[in-house]
């Protein structure tokens, strides 16, 4: 099984722990994991922001880089939802590349439902026991691309207590570009989040995506609401390292 890592622009340019644990725990997993030189990002932002061909031009190359790949993987519901259901919508006119486009989102996963489907574990060996940790649905993994059960079931079969937030479904306010554009809304919808997530009582926050939990982390901060904020992947990785 040829597996890919897709590592997206967040984890590359702000998070490289997270790109460093999504290697170790899909190799601890038993996982050959491949990284392709030449990455660039899927395209999300020029997209949003009504580039269209621009951003179908890094869809081919995104394409045709993780050709020859079984499945391609990455840490982030919101990049995986641009690859699953954005680019074969962009190529719907053009039955080549749509039929690429298409079979690329087929084998792709975020990492938590690459374990749960592909690999068929609903445990990874982590040890995180006495941890209380509430997480935040994003709305790209969540409406799109349908995560909700996966990363809930590894964390709790790791011993982990999940603290459920109220509105744990509801928006953020980062959604990439909207926070530049609209950030009075999307800072009042962070604040609204922050204070959710602290009524939990818990003492971690987690997601799968990066930029989610670097929204609500720095209203946190700005809101003196002290909590650890931390990936699903890192955290997993995490409780496999205190397991062993």
């Amino acid at each position: 099984m040829r597996v890919a890592l897709f590592v997206t622009c967040l984890a590359d340019q702000l998070f490289p722990e997270l790109g460093v644990a999504s290697v170790k725990l899909l190799r601890h997993l038993g996982v050959d994991m491949e990284f392709p030189e030449g990455q660039t990002c899927c395209g999300q932002p020029a997209y949003n922001a009504g580039y269209l061909e621009e951003s179908k031009q890094i869809a081919k190359h995104h394409i045709n880089l993780f050709k020859g790949y079984d499945y391609v993987v990455l840490p982030s519901g919101s990049c995986g939802s641009m690859v699953k259901t954005q680019y074969p919508k962009m190529f719907k006119e053009a039955p080549k590349i749509y039929g690429e486009a298409k079979e690329l989102a087929d084998r792709t996963y975020e990492l938590t439902t690459f374990i749960t489907e592909v690999l068929a574990k609903d445990s990874v060996g982590a040890d995180l026991s006495g941890k209380r940790i509430t997480y935040h649905d994003s709305c790209h993994a969540l409406r799109h691309i349908h995560i909700k059960d996966a990363p809930r079931t590894l964390l709790r079969n790791s011993g982990a207590e999940i603290i459920e937030a109220e509105n744990s479904e509801v928006c953020c306010g980062f959604g990439g570009l909207f926070s530049v554009k609209m950030p009075d809304i999307s800072a009042t919808m962070a604040k609204v989040k922050s204070k959710d997530v602290a009524q939990t009582g818990a003492d971690i926050l987690t997601s799968t995506d990066g930029g989610c939990l670097m929204n609500i982390a720095g209203s946190m901060r700005r809101n003196n609401i002290n909590l650890e904020v931390k990936h699903v992947v890192e955290l997993l990785w995490e409780g496999v390292q205190n397991g062993n």
